[in-house]
């Protein structure tokens, strides 16, 4: 008996001194800092952000707009807005959003979520984001962009969300659409507007002044396989894009687990989108062509401008040249 009581206060004794042993080995762990836990935050947010566009459609958009993650979000990249001249309140507004990368990361902070502060350095002007008509052509994604707070680039849509409210609309057209995404890739900047006029009639019959806006890093997030014009698959890509309104881009960024490793999350890249200088644009109910190529070519002037002020400061260099199809 003497034997056994003896055995058990050992175990006991060496029970006790593992424990202490582990609960010291435990304290002795280093915690995730402040900054660790913020950076676990930004990535998990933009992972929801991905896996609810690729996979739940609009089903989940309604509880996506409720969490506060778009300052997570924002600062993953990070994402900033730089303000360059006043919209006043006093006039309608037509933003032209170049380039159109894969995911539009700087418009949509910017103009839908305004989690980079739109409303502050642009006081009494309330934006709006219109991306492709095409997607709201399908069900599923036309009540998830809608939900999210897109709408859709139609004349009647853009119509309605100028001239509501009298003044201090600024809507925010992608005007390179789909076609602009196939193009789109790290070093290269190339934007579709040569024949994209149609911003520009509307911006003449409601009096709206055109804004150029760039931003700056849109193109770096993602490294895509681009297929050369003529090729099965760009045929193909560009098939898809006429039916369905949006062409199927094959890309990859970072893994989950590493920013080295291969995946479908963005690369933490940094995104600037600038606001520039507004091209003032009279009221005119039936713009004939020529006034509309007029108006065109210097929107595209001012934007050339906007790129070659900036560009060496946001990571291009002088070499860099903007290419406009």
């Amino acid at each position: 008996m003497k034997t056994i009581i003896a055995a058990y206060s050992q175990n006991q004794s060496e029970s006790h001194a593992s424990i202490q042993a582990a609960l010291c080995t435990l304290l002795a762990v280093s915690w995730p800092s402040k900054r660790d836990f913020q950076a676990c935050i930004q990535l998990l947010s933009v992972l929801q952000w991905i896996l609810s566009f690729l996979l739940m459609g609009g089903r989940s958009s309604s509880w996506v707009r409720k969490w506060s993650i778009w300052n997570h979000y924002r600062d993953y990249f990070p994402i900033q807005l730089v303000k360059t001249h006043n919209l006043l309140p006093s006039h309608n507004y037509i933003v032209g959003v170049h380039p159109h990368g894969i995911l539009c990361v700087g418009a949509f902070c910017n103009f839908v979520t305004r989690s980079t502060g739109f409303c502050e350095k642009f006081p009494g002007i309330k934006p709006f984001l219109g991306t492709l008509a095409g997607n709201f052509r399908l069900p599923g994604i036309r009540e998830y962009l809608m939900s999210g707070g897109l709408c859709p680039v139609t004349r009647k849509a853009i119509a309605h969300l100028i001239s509501q409210n009298g003044t201090g609309n600024a809507v925010a057209i992608v005007v390179g659409g789909a076609a602009e995404s196939l193009s789109c890739q790290p070093g290269v900047t190339t934007l579709i507007l040569n024949k994209r006029k149609g911003f520009v009639r509307l911006a003449l019959q409601h009096g709206a002044h055109l804004v150029p806006a760039f931003s700056f890093g849109e193109n770096d997030l993602f490294q895509q396989v681009l297929f050369k014009e003529g090729t099965w698959m760009r045929n193909l890509q560009n098939r898809f894009r006429k039916l369905l309104g949006f062409a199927p881009c094959f890309f990859y960024g970072r893994g989950l687990t590493s920013i080295h490793s291969k995946g479908f999350l963005p690369f933490p890249r940094p995104v600037t989108t600038v606001i520039g200088e507004p091209v003032t644009v009279p009221k005119v109910e039936h713009p004939s062509y020529e006034m509309v190529d007029l108006y065109h070519s210097m929107y595209i002037q001012s934007l050339c401008k906007l790129f070659n002020d900036h560009k060496i400061k946001y990571g291009l260099s002088e070499k860099d040249e903007l290419q406009i199809l």
